[in-house]
């Protein structure tokens, strides 16, 4: 069953990065992450329908990710994308909380070329499930903080909280 044969069902949660928009299959997998503003976001769609029923896991293991209380995500995802995607994705999954991964180190977890960066650059940057999904602690071969989708100063704020950059001085 693909993406348009069931029904999609969406709720907003708050959050520090503001309302999060979630998108689940009638299963409860969820299969979007979105925050305002997001470059590639999803937003609700006439035809989706409005229930908090399927997120009421995800709610709460948000909330106790943003209390520093929550390290791993259990929640079932269902993430549509071509093979290589899916592949980055899963790369993805496999980066822990604190630390932080190069766009090069994940081409290299998935038998990428050194040329292929840039699509795996892509592939990270058209996570549907951010937060969930780590691609925040992907940064730079020089570490810095180089693209998200969600934004530089919300990948700052999760890797802040993650304890895996030093806050900013104020």
């Amino acid at each position: 069953m693909t993406a348009t044969e069931y029904p999609t069902y969406w709720t907003t949660v708050d959050s520090p990065l503001g309302p999060l928009l979630l998108t689940a299959a009638p299963d409860g997998a969820l299969t979007s992450l979105s925050v305002p503003g997001q470059k590639g976001g999803r937003t609700v769609q006439d035809d989706w329908r409005h229930d908090p029923g399927p997120f009421r896991a995800a709610e709460e293991q948000l909330a106790a990710y943003f209390a520093a209380e929550l390290k791993e995500f259990r929640l079932p995802l269902r993430a549509e994308g071509t093979a290589f995607r899916e592949r980055v994705w899963d790369a993805l999954d496999t980066v822990p909380y604190g630390a932080t991964t190069t766009y090069g180190e994940i081409a290299a977890r998935i038998g990428a070329s050194r040329p292929a960066v840039r699509a795996v650059g892509g592939a990270i940057g058209a996570n549907p499930l951010l937060v969930l999904r780590p691609c925040h602690r992907v940064i730079g071969a020089d570490g810095s903080l180089t693209g998200y989708a969600g934004g530089l100063e919300r990948k700052t704020r999760l890797l802040v909280l993650e304890g895996a950059l030093a806050p900013p001085s104020r």
